[in-house]
């Protein structure tokens, strides 16, 4: 395979181990993906279904086109992950998505499962594009209803949660995908750990504005 393929196959699978480390999945669970060029195909590398990340090699990752088909292609032998379409959409919906990641982490998983969106209690949630983080609607894993729901939770964010289910992210990359997993895990116990001791002061539209607009060059060195 060319070498730019393979580098990104290292470079996926030592992400998603990542992801188990940072506690944001266990076993099976969950899934990762990266956009690529392979052969002159444009697409996605994903995690094999049913697969722990500590067993997999890079011919265990999956190479699928945009058009959702895999079977033959490029030395395929695994089957991509059940939810590989919610990839795919975002893929085809968001140019600037590199990577796209899914968790069930506890406590997105907890949140999602009371289907409740997090308000602005904490100035990060502008981290992922507005002044809440939505939870969608809830579909079946795995179908196309979940991708369409899952994408109008995350329209004008990069992040959102899924109903009864678990959190997804997309980010430039692998690191941002990531990164961007662990803060909103991160945020999610926060904000579950506040609800104990009462209702949290959330922070107004006009804070939120502001914060978003001094987001927009977060991170940014000169």
């Amino acid at each position: 395979m060319p070498e730019a393929a393979a580098t990104l196959r290292t470079q996926l699978i030592a992400a998603a181990r990542r992801m188990t480390a940072a506690g944001l999945n266990k076993g099976t669970a969950g899934n990762l993906s990266v956009r690529c060029v392979d052969r002159g195909e444009a697409g996605y590398l994903i995690t094999p279904t049913g697969m722990a990340y500590d067993t997999l090699t890079p011919e265990d990752v999956v190479f699928m086109r945009l058009d959702g088909t895999y079977a033959g292609l490029h030395g395929n032998r695994r089957k991509p992950s059940s939810e590989w379409r919610f990839h795919r959409d975002l893929y085809a919906a968001r140019p600037e998505a590199g990577a796209v990641l899914h968790a069930h982490s506890p406590f997105a998983v907890s949140l999602a499962c009371l289907r409740r969106d997090i308000p602005p209690f904490h100035y990060m949630i502008a981290r992922f594009g507005g002044d809440t983080l939505r939870c969608s609607a809830y579909a079946t894993f795995g179908s196309q209803e979940l991708s369409d729901a899952a994408l109008a939770a995350l329209e004008g964010r990069t992040a959102c949660l899924l109903a009864n289910h678990g959190m997804l992210v997309y980010g430039r990359d692998l690191d941002q995908a990531l990164d961007f997993g662990v803060e909103l895990e991160c945020l999610c116990e926060q904000y579950w750990r506040a609800c104990q001791l009462g209702a949290p002061v959330l922070l107004d539209a006009t804070e939120m504005a502001t914060v978003l607009e001094k987001f927009a060059g977060y991170g940014q060195q000169s």
